[in-house]
Parts: C-alpha cells; sequence; structure tokens
C-alpha cells in the first residue's frame, strides 16, 4: 500500500509543473458548467487551501499535482467525453482533498462557495457536503 501511495505522490508532483494560476482559472471558469459544481467546488477548495501560508509544503505539492492534473490538456481520459470526461480529473482531487482535508476550514469553504455562487447562481449548500 505504501507503494502505490509513493508512486501516486510521484505522479502528483510531476503535474505539478504544469499548474499556473491564471491558466487554472481559466480553464474553471470555462469548463465550470461541463465539470459540475462538484468538481469545481473540490477545486476551489484546493486552490484555496494552497494559497495558506500555514500548509505544508508536502500538502501544497499533492494539491499542485492535482490541480496541475486538472488543467493539463492531455488527461488519461479527454475532458471532450461526454459524463467520463471530467471523471480522471476527478479522482485527482479527490485523491488531494482527502490527503489535505485536515487543512480546510470554515473559511476556505466560504471562499469556495461564494466563487460558486458567483458562477452557478443559487445551488444547495447541503449537496455539496454530502460529496465529499
Amino acid at each position: 500500500m505504501e507503494d502505490t501511495n509513493n508512486e501516486t505522490q510521484k505522479d502528483m508532483e510531476k503535474y505539478a509543473k504544469h499548474f499556473s494560476e491564471g491558466e487554472f482559472w481559466e480553464k474553471l471558469k470555462s469548463f465550470a458548467k461541463k465539470m459540475g459544481i462538484k468538481v469545481v467546488y473540490l477545486a476551489l477548495l484546493l486552490y484555496y487551501v494552497l494559497t495558506c501560508d500555514t500548509v505544508r509544503r508536502e500538502d501544497k505539492l499533492k494539491i499542485l499535482g492535482a490541480l496541475g492534473y486538472l488543467i493539463l490538456p492531455i488527461d488519461l481520459i479527454p475532458d471532450s467525453i461526454p459524463v467520463l470526461g471530467f471523471s480522471d480529473d476527478l479522482a485527482a482531487l479527490l485523491w488531494a482533498y482527502h490527503s489535505v482535508q485536515a487543512n480546510v476550514n470554515e473559511q476556505i469553504e466560504q471562499q469556495a462557495k461564494c466563487k460558486l455562487h458567483e458562477w452557478f447562481g443559487e445551488f444547495d449548500e447541503e449537496e455539496l457536503k454530502s460529496f465529499l
């Protein structure tokens, strides 16, 4: 099991070099509706954790890897495939989230929800909790 975690960590570090803040926001804005509110919420939570000064470097690398994979134009499953297109991105985001979720506080959740309201309008916030 530890070997699998080490391999995943190495993969995430490889994808971290593809992260850029500008490309992150561009991808989210362009594909928000197609990705769905839950995937966008997860990406936003990770982004806001990344911006915290108190987060360990190791956790930031995990987040950078997942967000780098999200914005990478070449995926295991192309984003253009309906329904399945973002499933590999979702897997990377979920892995990173569960690895760093101790860093997610109420302020980060509120920042993410505020951005969701800006992009999606009204939504059921309880539905987001059941997702994670």
